[in-house]
């Protein structure tokens, strides 16, 4: 279910327009001066283009989808301009007609605060409240146990394929795939969903940010949208065989614990294209595929961009 929200609702627009004027009127001139006070005001009306007022306010932007922890929501400019937003703390990349993603992460707060300004210079300030979420609770047994606990010689090799991870997901291409319809990439059994708090081996761990599909080894995992590859990683300590790949407007897929990578860095891919096979590499206690979606810096819920599994 998607509600649609508008800059007329939920908007809290602070306008503060101030104007000085001091005008020194000699008590033959109090006519004239007020006549100039008048013109001066006049003046200032029409200057306000530049202004915002909660009226103008309402027509620079638009936001659709559902404002819960998680989601993906979908934006436009209404004159199809270019304009900056400013969303969690992000500058959101905005098409060159105005379109534009948000993304709320797993633990977004109650509240957020979004600020817009139009090509023109009209600004705004809008807070959305947002639908806080119940998340599972789910442990895992008969993990490795150095996938657990970590011993001081793997700590370099972490660091190492994590800052890759990193790095790949900061790439931001000029791409439009992200308005496409996300598919599956593999279907089946459900055996992980996002935001559950993990337990591995009864040992608390952070939580999950992706969404499991238990298939047997070999399974072909296509693109759920097209895109570019910014990380192609046989074998990461945690993830196993691993792929990212860029959807546009800082949005990604990540493929975990893969068993065979078909593609290579800066490889562009077309949606249903066969990317990669599922097996059970890294930190996994069988075959399966862990896909994951960021935007930007919020991890958010590939569940919600996808229909029901079939």
């Amino acid at each position: 279910m998607k509600t649609y929200i508008s800059i007329d609702k939920q908007a809290h627009v602070e306008v503060n327009i101030r104007r000085e004027t001091k005008t020194k009127l000699s008590a033959g001139y109090r006519k004239k001066g007020c006549f100039l006070l008048l013109g001066a005001l006049l003046s200032a009306v029409l200057s306000l283009s530049a202004q915002a007022t909660a009226k103008e306010c309402a027509g620079i932007i638009s936001i659709e989808g559902r404002l819960l922890q998680g989601a993906l929501l979908s934006g436009r400019f209404v004159d199809a301009s270019a304009g900056d937003i400013s969303f969690l703390n992000n500058k959101v990349p905005v098409s060159v007609d105005g379109v534009f993603m948000l993304g709320l992460g797993r633990d977004a707060p109650k509240t957020v605060q979004l600020r817009a300004a139009s090509s023109s210079g009209v600004t705004c300030q809008q807070t959305f409240a947002v639908e806080q979420r119940d998340y599972n609770i789910q442990r895992v047994e008969g993990v490795p146990k150095k996938t657990v606990n970590p011993g001081p010689e793997y700590y370099q090799r972490i660091r190492a394929e994590a800052a890759a991870a990193r790095k790949a997901r900061a790439v931001r291409f000029d791409l439009p795939y992200y308005l496409q319809n996300f598919q599956w990439p593999v279907t089946g059994p459900i055996s992980g969903v996002y935001g559950s708090q993990r337990y591995y081996n009864g040992t608390p761990r952070r939580p999950h940010y992706g969404v499991d599909i238990a298939r047997p080894t070999g399974t072909p995992v296509l693109a759920p949208a097209a895109g570019v590859v910014t990380l192609a990683h046989d074998d990461m300590f945690f993830s196993g065989g691993t792929l990212i790949l860029d959807h546009g407007q800082g949005l990604s897929s990540s493929f975990l614990h893969l068993s065979k990578l078909i593609v290579e860095v800066g490889q562009t891919i077309e949606q249903g294209q066969i990317i990669a096979e599922v097996g059970a590499s890294g930190r996994v206690t069988g075959p399966h595929l862990d896909w994951r979606m960021n935007w930007l810096d919020q991890r958010v819920d590939p569940q919600l961009l996808v229909p029901p599994m079939p």
